[in-house]
């Protein structure tokens, strides 16, 4: 099924474009362009991204078209992790759904499996998975998360986080605001940085010869799953 768009059932309503499902060899921003046709209805819009994983620099370019057609994206949907976290970085309002069941489901993308945790991760609790993490919320003082692949934090990393808990040395860990008591990566550890994180930047810390090094985000690399 092509991606289709949905006019607004009302006045005041978004239209909502859905790219429906993923297919080998698709390019996203393409079916969005023929979705959208050569007279598309103007103003608010939802993007319903379902399965595809998509980067910063596709979105960006699927919000150009938008906007050159006159509609302006005020929510985008998705279950995927990796296109939720690239959605966000560019202050979109995002939803996660949960993965749709009863069907066939599509050719995992790599940096599958991505567990989901949707809240704040308080003082005394663990959270440790096989494969990639994506905590939607903050990880408290005193809380502890670890991954055999990466660690995505869409809050505030204020504990302690262990990404590639199995020995992989590849994983990275980023947050919103990277702040922790303690990072871990593989077999390496270090504190987490004193001063105070950058305006509106998110982080990511990863391997370098062998030390954490903290720098500025990659938020359109797949995800690590271990």
């Amino acid at each position: 099924m092509a991606a289709r768009l949905i006019p607004a059932p009302a006045s005041g309503w978004p239209h909502r474009l859905v790219l429906g499902p993923v297919q080998r060899g698709g390019d996203a921003s393409e079916m969005v362009r023929h979705a959208l046709g050569a007279d598309p209805p103007s103003g608010g819009l939802e993007l319903d991204c379902g399965d595809w994983t998509l980067g910063v620099t596709l979105l960006a370019r699927i919000t150009q078209q938008l906007q050159a057609a006159g509609l302006i994206l005020s929510q985008l949907r998705c279950r995927d992790a990796s296109t939720y976290v690239a959605g966000s970085a560019q202050g979109w309002r995002c939803v996660l759904d949960e993965p749709a069941t009863g069907s066939e489901p599509a050719a995992a993308p790599p940096g599958r499996p991505v567990h989901v945790h949707r809240g704040t991760i308080r003082s005394g609790e663990q959270i440790e998975v096989e494969g990639a993490l994506l905590v939607v919320g903050d990880v408290n003082p005193g809380a502890r998360v670890s991954a055999s692949g990466d660690v995505l934090i869409w809050g505030r990393l204020r504990g302690m986080a262990h990404a590639g808990c199995r020995g992989e040395r590849a994983a990275r860990i980023v947050a919103l605001q990277l702040r922790p008591v303690q990072l871990r990566i593989a077999d390496a550890v270090a504190r987490g940085p004193e001063d105070p994180p950058p305006l509106g930047v998110t982080e990511q810390a990863q391997l370098v010869e062998n030390e954490i090094h903290i720098s500025p985000a990659e938020l359109g690399r797949p995800l690590i799953a271990g």
